[in-house]
């Protein structure tokens, strides 16, 4: 199959990267947010994830920052109410 060229599905495998770096890091993510090293301790899932996405998507599409937002949204969001210095 060739490159996604379109919005929906481009959000869609976004979100399905995110939820699988969420699904398999529960305990990393929480520290990370804790101790503000989010980005430091899952950089590794975080790159390797946007890897997946850059080469699954169209050079256009991956630009909208669709898997950025999904990180945020399906991973950092849900613990927004946990206690952290980060918020």
């Amino acid at each position: 199959p060739g490159q996604i060229d379109n919005e929906q599905r481009a959000q869609q495998l976004a979100r399905a990267i995110a939820s699988d770096i969420q699904l398999y890091n529960k305990q990393k993510i929480e520290e990370g947010l804790l101790n503000d090293t989010f980005f430091d301790i899952l950089s590794e899932e975080i790159t390797e994830g946007r890897d997946l996405f850059r080469s699954r998507v169209t050079p256009e599409l991956f630009r909208r920052n669709f898997y950025d937002r999904a990180i945020v949204d399906r991973v950092i969001r849900p613990l927004g109410g946990m206690k952290s210095r980060i918020w």
